[in-house]
């Protein structure tokens, strides 16, 4: 079956007000500043992955959400909606949206912290993009855990009534990019000579654009 090159509203199953949230975000740079304007899900009552509606609902998202809400709005407007995966060791996988400009791949992105976010598209390749994101991914101990990208998940491939309509967590989604094949960025013997990020990087890199909130007594 041909894929469709621009989503309708009735391919997404979104009501009026909902659609009209995506046609509004007609740039990457759009997209990417209502993900910034989106409250963090600190995932407070246990793991989500909440369909595109969801989130347009609750205000807020984690990486893949913010991710899929990005696809998504990219293909309203005639953009492949393409995810890519983030394999890290000893850390949490991050998950963007790709789009192209010019033949340069950049990235969208929904993080708390100041480095894992948006990616001017000047990258050549994937691999290019991926390793962008090396020196800032890190774990609570300060090591660089990015270790594997995967190739592009066109979500196309999934059904819009989990990943966009949907009322439960889509949890296919993440299942299909964790099935995608992956490609290391670095060999051991290269990864030897990593090392962990210097106090002023710490201390920097601890900044949050949004404060988990307090637990309720």
């Amino acid at each position: 079956m041909r894929r469709r090159q621009f989503a309708r509203r009735e391919d997404l199953g979104l009501a009026k007000a909902e659609f009209a949230v995506l046609r509004r975000l007609d740039t990457p740079l759009k997209i990417q500043r209502y993900l910034y304007g989106l409250r963090q899900n600190f995932e407070l009552k246990g793991d989500t992955c909440r369909p595109v509606r969801e989130v347009l609902r609750i205000g807020s998202a984690h990486c893949i959400e913010g991710a899929m809400l990005a696809a998504c709005a990219l293909w309203v407007h005639g953009e492949p909606p393409l995810l890519m995966d983030m394999r890290a060791e000893r850390d949490f996988d991050h998950v963007v949206a790709l789009f192209r400009r010019h033949g340069r791949w950049g990235a969208i992105s929904k993080t708390n912290g100041p480095t894992l976010r948006w990616r001017d598209p000047v990258y050549r390749s994937l691999r290019e993009l991926a390793l962008s994101y090396f020196h800032e991914y890190y774990n609570k101990l300060h090591h660089k855990t990015l270790r594997e990208y995967s190739r592009p998940y066109d979500l196309r491939r999934a059904d819009p009534a989990v990943w966009v309509a949907g009322k439960k967590n889509a949890w296919a989604v993440p299942e299909a990019l964790d099935a995608l094949r992956h490609y290391k960025l670095a060999e051991r013997r290269h990864l030897k000579s990593v090392v962990r990020r210097d106090p002023f990087e710490r201390r920097v890199g601890g900044l949050l654009q949004y404060r988990r909130p307090r637990p309720k007594k």
